[in-house]
């Protein structure tokens, strides 16, 4: 008789600071069997993790990938049903540029139970923490967040920078510091007006 699989939550960090993480993604931190965890996580999260807990790291960075996307959502699935209670700790929350969803949708057709637990995301969190607001009254009434890598493009850039250069609001690019330049050109030559605040 196999034993009845765990869960597996899928856990925001936070940006940045330790203390920046929900309380109920701390209190499920403290009580996992394992914890697979993410690059850019504060590392002192892990110091919450029970002694006797696996602690697993399959994180990406720009050129250094430690395992594939299929492989990390292959082993929360077989972690998962092995009875164990996992925590997917990944930087931010896990569904804003997080491949939380793909892997929420390879525990639901595995039929391994789990549960997502948002986490302050970096487009919201870093403004924040610089003092600058990315929604203000009569000033920027939204705010769109926008990949700078996407694998649909040659330039691995968005393709609708004339939709982006003519939305109201404030823009936020992930991932976009190395591309920085070309960005801010595209964005002007369709149509964004020179003096727009960076």
């Amino acid at each position: 008789m196999s034993a009845a699989p765990g869960t597996v939550y899928l856990v925001g960090a936070g940006c940045g600071r330790a203390d920046l993480i929900t309380v109920r993604g701390l209190r499920l931190l403290q009580g996992c069997d394992i914890v697979v965890y993410d690059d850019l996580i504060a590392p002192e999260l892990l110091d919450a993790v029970p002694v006797q807990a696996k602690r697993l790291y399959m994180g990406k960075r720009k050129g250094k990938h430690s395992a594939a996307q299929a492989e990390i959502s292959a082993q929360l699935v077989e972690l998962a049903k092995k009875g164990k209670t996992v925590v997917r700790l990944k930087g931010g929350d896990p569904f804003v540029f997080g491949r939380g969803g793909e892997e929420a949708l390879a525990l639901q057709a595995a039929g391994v139970p789990f549960e997502v637990v948002p986490g302050i995301t970096s487009p919201i969190a870093v403004p924040a923490l610089a003092g600058i607001p990315v929604t203000h009254r009569g000033v920027s009434q939204s705010f769109h967040v926008v990949t700078a890598h996407t694998a649909d493009t040659e330039d691995g850039l968005p393709a609708y920078f004339d939709d982006l250069a003519h939305l109201p609001g404030t823009l936020v690019f992930l991932m976009g510091l190395s591309r920085l330049e070309i960005i801010v050109r595209q964005l002007m030559e369709a149509g964004k007006p020179v003096d727009t605040p960076t």
